[in-house]
């Protein structure tokens, strides 16, 4: 099992940044969570000028064996073929990465078939997962090759000059294994949790619940152990983005979350290891009901909501910019003093005559 040695968050960098924010030109707290996000940020880094450019995306692809349960409105070959459309530049997470001028790479950790673009990062570990519903996801070593293949590409990253890690996935039957790993961990009632995912069908969705619930009731991960969770119910992309996490915190480089897949693998993180908690920031609010379980484990607050449910970290890549905006206030903003503006004159009480 990976080890990690993760930081505690620097208390002393964030007072001297909620000292500083205090000075700038506005009225104490006018900017909300702007001055949260960014104290947040100095303890994260341990420093009082922040920085988080470039931010980087690492997508990781791998397929689900339940999927062969018909729980998704799309077949098992558009994995592939969305790989191909990331790394082509036509994704959404493609888009968005653009735009925030975002380092990228795309990682094959489990896709049921050939990935032949060059572009795509070849780090297979097997083709796609077992099917959960009558047999193991994966073994516990293939679990714990996948967490240490998404450590790894993380750290390269890194040592890059990655500032701001962002971590997505794309995978046929992943909201189906995210339900099952979710529902695993927090013990919910997997009616509370499973969405409609991809857009399937009522009747799909019913089994598609049911396929959860038979799963946990046969394999009976362990709730305190995310390597049994993953062998039994888990994605080897999840593993890979829990392992990302992991690297991330450990260099103080602080996690922008995005929706319910991404939210399910910080959650297995935390059981890895509690305070990669510390290093996360949530993006937006999936519409995927299980995602405000995910939430509540973690317990973080979303900066934004906006209906989305689409995976790959888009939503991760649409916050960004919230993120860059309290970084500006802090790295930009004139105090009173260097701006020469008169700061909030104290009232005098008037003493009863």
């Amino acid at each position: 099992m990976i080890e990690v040695d993760i930081p505690l968050l620097n208390k002393e960098a964030g007072e001297k940044a909620e000292k500083y924010i205090a000075t700038l030109t506005k009225p104490l707290g006018s900017l909300g969570r702007l001055e949260d996000i960014a104290i947040h940020l100095a303890e994260m880094t341990g420093n009082l000028t922040l920085g988080i450019t470039p931010p980087g995306i690492i997508v990781f692809a791998a397929d689900h064996g339940v999927a062969k349960e018909g729980v998704s409105a799309f077949p098992q070959e558009v994995t592939i073929q969305m790989v191909s459309n990331i790394v082509q530049g036509g994704a959404a997470i493609s888009v968005f990465g653009r735009q925030i001028g975002a380092t990228f790479k795309a990682v094959d950790v489990g896709v049921d078939g050939d990935v032949t673009e060059e572009k795509v990062i070849h780090r297979k570990i097997r083709k796609g997962t077992g099917n959960f519903l009558n047999e193991l996801a994966m073994t516990k070593a293939e679990a714990e090759k996948a967490i240490l293949i998404g450590y790894e590409e993380a750290i390269q990253f890194i040592e890059k000059g990655v500032k701001c890690l962002i971590v997505g996935e794309v995978g046929i039957g992943n909201t189906t294994s995210s339900s099952a790993v979710l529902a695993a961990i927090t013990g919910a009632d997997p009616a509370t949790i499973v969405g409609l995912g991809s857009g399937i069908s009522i009747e799909q969705h019913k089994r598609k619940i049911k396929v959860v619930r038979d799963a946990i009731s046969l394999h009976k991960p362990n709730s305190a152990d995310a390597i049994d969770i993953l062998s039994k119910v888990g994605g080897l992309e999840m593993a890979a983005m829990a392992g990302a996490m992991l690297a991330a915190a450990e260099k103080r480089v602080p996690i922008l979350l995005d929706g319910f897949i991404c939210s399910v693998s910080a959650c297995l993180a935390k059981l890895i290891a509690p305070t990669v908690a510390d290093y996360m920031i949530l993006s937006h609010e999936s519409v995927e009901p299980g995602h405000q379980t995910a939430i509540k484990y973690l317990q973080k607050k979303s900066l934004v909501q906006l209906n989305m449910r689409l995976g790959e970290g888009s939503g991760a890549a649409v916050a960004y910019p919230i993120l860059q905006s309290a970084v500006h206030m802090i790295n930009e903003m004139a105090t009173f003093e260097s701006a020469r503006v008169a700061g909030k004159e104290e009232t005098e009480t008037p003493v009863n005559q």
